[in-house]
């Protein structure tokens, strides 16, 4: 039996009413980003953090009065995973950036010294580890490590040395409970 004309057109029009907007739909999804492209984000909880290609630490550096006292972050970083890495400090409230660490390179542990006052303004801290000069210049990082705050568990100490060797051993740790090669 063959269908009339009337309804002939109407199946045409019922096809094009889910085909333009099905092939306008899969037109746009080709056009957007694909979750590859975007940087993996991770809440930083603890004073120190490990990961495929990256363990890091936090200390603080007691000084003679709060305004010389300094938080410091030591970023072990395999240069083969992310060759570079940046640092910036962030109001979540009103937008403002300040950076604390231009991209530098991973070659040798990164070491960031922040006055502790700097948090009440800008209290997130943002790790942006790139996979290549090609991300950087895209401005498209692989990894984002962020923490709120200074971690509660980050120990005040009274001097360079004790600063030094805690760094050490933390990342030391953090790498050996991550599983990640040193």
């Amino acid at each position: 039996m063959r269908a009339s004309r009337a309804q002939r057109a109407a199946n045409r029009a019922l096809v094009s009413r889910i085909a333009v907007p099905l092939v306008v739909l899969l037109a746009m999804a080709r056009s957007l980003p694909s979750l590859a492209d975007a940087p993996q984000e991770v809440h930083g909880s603890g004073d120190a953090y490990a990961a495929r290609g990256v363990a890091l630490a936090w200390g603080i550096l007691h000084g003679a009065d709060e305004a010389s006292t300094q938080v410091v972050l030591r970023i072990a970083a395999d240069p083969q995973v992310y060759p570079l890495v940046a640092a910036v400090a962030r109001n979540p409230f009103s937008g403002k950036e300040r950076g604390l660490q231009p991209p530098t390179s991973t070659s040798a542990p990164v070491e960031l010294r922040v006055p502790r006052a700097l948090y009440a303004e800008f209290p997130r801290t943002e790790l942006r580890f790139y996979g290549s000069q090609a991300a950087l210049a895209a401005a498209t990082p692989a990894l984002v490590v962020f923490y709120l705050g200074v971690p509660d568990t980050t120990p005040e100490l009274m001097t360079e040395a004790n600063l030094e060797a805690y760094l050490a051993d933390r990342i030391s740790r953090a790498r050996a409970a991550g599983g990640t090669k040193p």
